[in-house]
C-alpha cells in the first residue's frame, strides 16, 4: 500500500475512533443531573395531578392540568439538604396538595427524623399543605401517611402510633382523633366521611376497628388470633373487604424451610362486626400471602367485585371474585407480573405496569396495561422498548399518567388517553437540554444458567466504538432483593441512579453485566422465593457466580479484569464473591451491605426448632464474615452512619475482622447519611468514589 495512503488511512481510523469516544464522554454530574419523578398523584375528581421531582437534591412539587397538563413548580426547597418529599396528595376536589417532607421514605422506620446535611438545627418529619396553585407550604404537624376526607377540608395522619387530623388549610389546631391501643395505620375515611376504618397493630396479631364518633365505643370486626390487614370500604360503605392472616406464635418450626403462609378474603358488615370468608388462598407453597408490590393489591370494584393479587398459578396476576365468594375469575394470564396496580374511578378496570409485551424482551421492561375487572382480556397500552411504570388514573377518567423512560432517556411525566393513544412527554422540558442521551448505550439482554441449573437473566452494557482489545468488566447486583433492573431506565430511584453508574462506567470501557439473580421478582414464583436462599444457604449468590463466568468466557472481557459492585443486599453478595472468589472477582465496592445475618440466628428459649442446629451452621457460612480468611481481593466499603435499612455496625463489624486479619481495605464513610443517598451531593461522592476504585483497580 502506498505510504501515503496508508499514512492518510490511519488519520481517518484515528479521527474516527477519536469522535467516538469524545462522543461517548461525559462527567459523573452530568449523567446524574437529570430530575427524578416521584409520588405521581392525581385527583379524585377533574383533571388534575401533582409530582415530586428531585432535581439535583432540591426536592419540589409540580402541578398539572388538562388539557394541556403543563407542569408548574409551585413548591420553593432550593437547597440539596437531603430532606425527602413523600406522600403527596390532592384533596378530592383538586384544590389543595398535603405531603410530608423529612425523613427517610423506604427505611424500616420511616418516622425517624434525617440529617443528612449535619444541620445544626435539627430535622422534623412534617405534614404540609398548600393550595393547588402555589404559595407557602404550612406545617399542620408532625406526622407521616395524610389521608382526605371526602370533603377535603381535613387531613388524617399518624403521629407516634395514633391517628390525629387537622384542618387542611390550619385554621384549626391538630388534634388527637381517639385513644386505641396498639400503633394505627391502614386507615381511611368512609365513603360519607362520618367513620375511620383502621388497622391496630398489637406485635403478634391485629385488629380492625371503626371509629364513629368520642361517644360510641370502637366497633371491632369479629376480633380473632390472627392479623387482619388491608380493610376496603364498599362504595356505598355499607360493607367492608379485608384479609387475614394467621397470627404470629406457635412452637418452633423448621427455619430453613419455607412454609404456606396462609391468608383468606374476608367481608364483614360494620354495624354488627360479623364477617365471613369468601375465599382462602391454596394451601400451598405459591398460595402464600403474595411477597410483591401492593401485597394482596385489594380492591372493592364494580358488580361487587372484589380484586386481588395471588401467586397461585406461579405468577402475581390479578384475580377478581364476587362479594359473595364463589371461584375468583384470573383476570390476567401468562408469565409475567403486574405492580403499582390502581383502580379506575368508575371501578370498572385496573391499570398497572407489567412485564409483557409483543417483544421477547418485554419480560425485562415495563409497559402500562388495562384490565376490565370482570373479563380476562388485558390490553398493553404502551407496547415497544421503553419503561413506563407508577400509572395513576385522573379523576374525570380521560387520561392516565405514568413515569415513561428509554434504555437512553430517564424518566419523566408522560400522559396518554385513558383509552390508549398517542403519548405525551409532558415532564420533556424538565430534562436538561445537555444531558448525554446520545451517549447513553443500549443494553441487551442476556441470559446463562447458574451451576444448579436455574435460568439467570442479565442486561449487557458494551462501551461503544467497539475494538478488538479484551476490556474489564463490572458486575453490578442490584439490591432489594426484590427488585428487577430492566432494559432502560429504572423507576426507582436509588436504581436509577445505579443505571447512570452503569452508563457511566461502559463510557469509561468497562463492559457492564446487571445481573438478576433469583429472590428478585419478574420471573415467576419459584425464582423469587428459591430453595436455600439468603442466610441458609445463599443460594443466589450462584446466579453471581455465574454472571461473573459468563462474562470470562466473552471473547471481548478480559477474564483477569473482572469486579463487581453493589449496595445492600447486592453489597452482601459483593462481599460473598470477594470472599468466596477472589480469583474471579479481582476487585469489589461493597455499598452498605449485610455481613453478618446476626437477625437470622434463631434463638429460643427452652424449645429448639427441628434444624436450630443445621440453621445456625448455614448461617454462618451464607455470612461474608466467615470468608473473610480467604478474601485476597481489594475492597471499598461505603456507609452512611444514620443507614435506616442496614445498620452501621455492620460495616464496623466487617472492617474491625479486616483489621484484625491486617488485610487491606478502603473505606469510604458518609455521616448521617442514610441508605438512599438523601443529599445530591453524597450520591455523586458515592458514584465517583466506585467508578474511581473500579478504574484505579481493573483499568491498565
Amino acid at each position: 500500500m502506498n505510504g501515503m495512503i496508508r499514512q492518510g488511512l490511519v488519520s481517518f481510523l484515528f479521527m474516527v475512533f477519536s469522535l467516538a469516544v469524545n462522543a461517548q464522554e461525559f462527567s459523573m454530574e452530568s449523567v446524574t443531573s437529570y430530575p427524578f419523578p416521584s409520588e405521581l398523584t392525581a385527583a379524585a375528581s377533574g383533571s388534575r395531578i401533582a409530582v415530586a421531582l428531585n432535581e439535583l437534591g432540591m426536592r419540589n412539587i409540580y402541578v398539572a392540568e388538562g388539557p394541556d397538563f403543563k407542569l408548574k413548580k409551585i413548591t420553593s426547597f432550593d437547597r440539596d439538604e437531603g430532606l425527602e418529599i413523600s406522600c403527596v396528595r390532592i384533596s378530592p376536589d383538586g384544590k389543595w396538595i398535603v405531603f410530608v417532607r423529612g425523613g427517610d421514605y423506604g427505611a424500616f422506620d420511616e418516622t425517624i427524623p434525617r440529617n443528612p446535611a449535619s444541620s445544626p438545627v435539627q430535622p422534623k418529619v412534617q405534614v404540609m399543605s398548600l393550595p393547588f396553585e402555589g404559595g407557602m407550604p404550612q406545617i399542620l404537624d408532625e406526622g407521616m401517611e395524610p389521608v382526605f376526607d371526602p370533603t377535603g377540608r381535613f387531613v388524617l395522619y399518624e403521629k407516634n402510633g395514633a391517628l390525629w387530623e387537622a384542618a387542611i388549610d390550619g385554621s384549626t389546631k391538630a388534634h388527637r382523633k381517639f385513644y386505641v391501643r396498639g400503633s394505627v395505620s391502614q386507615y381511611s375515611y368512609s365513603p360519607d366521611g362520618r367513620q375511620i376504618v383502621f388497622v391496630s397493630n398489637r406485635r403478634d396479631h391485629s385488629f380492625i376497628g371503626i371509629y364513629t364518633d368520642s361517644i360510641q365505643p370502637i366497633q371491632w370486626i369479629a376480633p380473632s388470633v390472627a392479623r387482619d390487614v388491608s380493610p376496603r370500604w364498599s362504595p356505598d360503605g355499607k360493607q367492608l373487604v379485608f384479609v387475614r392472616r394467621n397470627a404470629a406464635g406457635g412452637r418452633p418450626d423448621s427455619i430453613t424451610v419455607r412454609r404456606h403462609q396462609p391468608w383468606s378474603v374476608m367481608i364483614a358488615d360494620p354495624l354488627t362486626g360479623i364477617a365471613k370468608k369468601i375465599w382462602t388462598a391454596p394451601k400451598t407453597l405459591r398460595g402464600s400471602f403474595p411477597g410483591t408490590q401492593g401485597g394482596t393489591n385489594l380492591h372493592w370494584a364494580d358488580g361487587n367485585r372484589i380484586v386481588f393479587v395471588s401467586y397461585m398459578d406461579g405468577w402475581p396476576h390479578i384475580y377478581s371474585i364476587l362479594s359473595d365468594g364463589g371461584t375468583p375469575l384470573l383476570l390476567t394470564k401468562g408469565n409475567y407480573m403486574l405492580e403499582h396496580i390502581r383502580l379506575s374511578p368508575d371501578r370498572k378496570w385496573l391499570i398497572a405496569a407489567a412485564n409483557t409485551g409483543p417483544d421477547k424482551d418485554d419480560l425485562h421492561r415495563r409497559h402500562i396495561v388495562k384490565i376490565p375487572v370482570d373479563r380476562s382480556t388485558v390490553e398493553v397500552l404502551t407496547p415497544g422498548n421503553g419503561i413506563e411504570a407508577l400509572p395513576v388514573i385522573t379523576g374525570d377518567q380521560q387520561h392516565i399518567a405514568f413515569i415513561s423512560a428509554t434504555a437512553q432517556r430517564p424518566g419523566i411525566t408522560a400522559i396518554m388517553p385513558f383509552k390508549g393513544g398517542p403519548v405525551r412527554l409532558v415532564g420533556a422540558a424538565n430534562l436538561p437540554a445537555d444531558f448525554p442521551v446520545a451517549a447513553m448505550v443500549i443494553p441487551k439482554a442476556v441470559s446463562f444458567r447458574a451451576s444448579d441449573g436455574v435460568l439467570v437473566h442479565a442486561q449487557l452494557f458494551e462501551p461503544a466504538g467497539g475494538g478488538i482489545s479484551k476490556k474489564p468488566a463490572v458486575v453490578f447486583i442490584h439490591g432489594g432483593p426484590q427488585r428487577q433492573m430492566l432494559l432502560g431506565w429504572h423507576y426507582g430511584d436509588y436504581y436509577s441512579n445505579t443505571y447512570a453508574l452503569n452508563q457511566y462506567l461502559a463510557s469509561k470501557g468497562f463492559v457492564v453485566l446487571s445481573v438478576n439473580y433469583r429472590l428478585g421478582i419478574g420471573y415467576g414464583y419459584e425464582f423469587q422465593y428459591p430453595r436455600n436462599w439468603g442466610s441458609y444457604g445463599a443460594s443466589e449468590y450462584l446466579d453471581v457466580k455465574a454472571a461473573g463466568d459468563w462474562l470470562a468466557r466473552q471473547s471481548f472481557v478480559d477474564a483477569n479484569r473482572i469486579g463487581t459492585y453493589g449496595g445492600s443486599y447486592g453489597g452482601y453478595l459483593v462481599a460473598l464473591a470477594l470472599g468466596k472468589d477472589s480469583k474471579l472477582f479481582k476487585a469489589g465496592v461493597d455499598v452498605h451491605g449485610v455481613h453478618t445475618n446476626k437477625e437470622d440466628y434463631p434463638s429460643f428459649d427452652g424449645e429448639q426448632a427441628p434444624d436450630a442446629a443445621y440453621a445456625r451452621k448455614t448461617i454462618w457460612t451464607s455470612s461474608p464474615v466467615a470468608w473473610v480468611k480467604s478474601w485476597t481481593s481489594p475492597v471499598l466499603f461505603i456507609h452512611g452512619d444514620d443507614d435506616g435499612n442496614v445498620p452501621f455496625s455492620e460495616t464496623v463489624d466487617l472492617v474491625k475482622r479486616f483489621e484484625q486479619l491486617e488485610k487491606p481495605y478502603e473505606s469510604l464513610v458518609i455521616p448521617d447519611e442514610t441508605h438512599h443517598w438523601m443529599r445530591y451531593h453524597n450520591q455523586v461522592l458515592v458514584d465517583k468514589a466506585v467508578a474511581e476504585f473500579l478504574q484505579r483497580k481493573l483499568m491498565k
